[in-house]
């Protein structure tokens, strides 16, 4: 690393320059902030050992001018043992970390052992997310439909408060892509956005995951777990498919949101989060309060803003865009030349209801994708449905059996659904039971 060592007492900058050296990085020095920032004004450096006291100089306002000129940097503050306070207020405003005066050569090459991890960390971390970007197509919250433009702009109008949101729409509408963006455009934006699926566990492992366990709370409990809550303190806690929510819980969940208190499982001590709450569902709240299984109470807490999102079919002006925006992004990922759809593909592509919404739309262009043989996606690429005329005699009281009703209804559901569990829940059937059936179906 390039280390910079800002000190107006010579002994101690050439005692931390060999420190620094000995540790297999190079260092410059500066005796005061007109200097230093010079240096950072002319080159780049990965750390900066920065005195707080440098004569008449304030280092805290050395410090904001060596931040703004170079963001990562990664300043250590060096103070006597009189200014550890003022050192706290440092890391405070964005400093590393800091050594007291007088220090070890050891204790320099502990703080430089700090920052390389650090940096080795963000490295990491920059890596996965381009890594996931490459895996997954660009977030397009653009519409041309006037009711998908109004639900966008209330969304990033409450995105920038503290209030809670409740994300309303079918499957595969992009609810939880949203809820990321949200929180992107959050003021918490630099803490941690945790999601909770509500459907995904029993109650009793939902609610520990939610707000944590202590040892032996529960069979299997061999350790204390913080929980979702605790993760998620000082940012986003985003709560997919909140309608299956269960009962028992959802007096606990309204706690945290009126008090900011919780308690883990297994313990009587109350904690607190400051938690920001985004929720989202697939089913009609309001029904469920009526029904008897959603709480009123909470229902409210949570619906200070609700953003309704509609399926792909009530938005045919934005169809076309975004079927483009995934052929692009699969035909990059796949290393294809693939320049359009035909006319008969946009055709059919028109006529469709979509169940499935936003991720059927990508599984299909996927699907097309690696089935195109020529530079153009044509109509023998994409499922058989789409080579098929909607048949509106496949209908509800109309004439036709029970099998072919049941076919249809099975298909729509697998295609709205994330995945065979869902879709199982959704039709009121275990998966294997499912899987007999599409087996039977031919929907295999």
């Amino acid at each position: 690393m390039r280390v910079l060592i800002v000190d107006d007492e010579p002994g101690i900058r050439k005692t931390t320059r060999i420190a620094v050296e000995t540790a297999g990085h190079s260092a410059a020095e500066a005796p005061n902030g007109l200097r230093a920032q010079k240096l950072v004004d002319e080159e780049i450096f990965d750390a900066v050992f920065l005195d707080l006291k440098l004569g008449t100089e304030d280092g805290l306002e050395i410090l904001a001018r060596l931040l703004k000129a170079q963001p990562g940097l990664a300043v250590v503050m060096v103070t006597a043992y009189a200014n550890i306070a003022t050192a706290v207020e440092a890391m405070r405003r964005g400093a590393f970390d800091f050594i007291p005066k007088p220090f070890t050569p050891d204790q320099i090459r502990a703080v430089l052992a700090k920052i390389e991890k650090n940096r080795a960390l963000e490295t990491r971390v920059r890596s996965l997310e381009s890594e996931l970007a490459r895996e997954s197509p660009p977030v397009d919250l653009d519409s041309t439909e006037p009711a998908t433009r109004r639900a966008m702009e209330i969304a990033f109008k409450a995105a920038e408060t503290p209030a809670n949101i409740l994300i309303l729409g079918p499957s595969g509408t992009g609810k939880s892509v949203l809820a990321r963006e949200l929180h992107r455009r959050s003021p918490q934006r630099d803490a941690a956005f945790v999601t909770v699926s509500c459907p995904s566990l029993s109650r009793e492992l939902l609610e520990a995951e939610l707000f944590g366990h202590v040892k032996g709370a529960f069979t299997g409990a061999v350790a204390d777990a913080p929980g979702k809550v605790a993760a998620a303190d000082g940012g986003t806690l985003f709560l997919d498919e909140i309608g299956e929510l269960p009962l028992a819980i959802q007096p606990k969940l309204l706690r945290l949101l009126q008090e900011r208190e919780y308690e883990r499982v297994g313990e009587a001590r109350p904690r607190r989060a400051n938690v920001r709450v985004i929720a989202a569902t697939n089913r009609p709240l309001a029904d469920e309060v009526r029904a008897g299984r959603f709480r009123e109470d909470l229902y409210y807490r949570l619906n200070v803003i609700a953003v309704a999102l509609p399926g792909l079919h009530e938005r045919p002006g934005d169809l076309a865009r975004l079927a483009e925006s995934y052929r692009r992004f699969f035909a990059v990922r796949l290393g294809k030349k693939l320049g359009a759809f035909s006319p008969a593909v946009a055709a059919a592509f028109a006529g469709y209801r979509w169940p499935g919404n936003l991720r059927e739309l990508r599984n299909v262009i996927e699907r097309a994708a690696i089935l195109a043989t020529g530079e153009t996606i044509e109509l023998h690429d994409l499922p058989e449905e789409f080579g098929l005329k909607p048949d509106p005699a496949v209908a509800v009281g109309a004439r036709v059996t029970l099998d072919q009703l049941e076919a249809e209804h099975i298909r729509r559901v697998l295609a709205m659904c994330r995945s065979l569990d869902e879709a199982a829940r959704v039709l009121g059937i275990d998966p294997a039971t499912l899987y007999r059936k599409r087996q039977k179906l031919g929907l295999l």
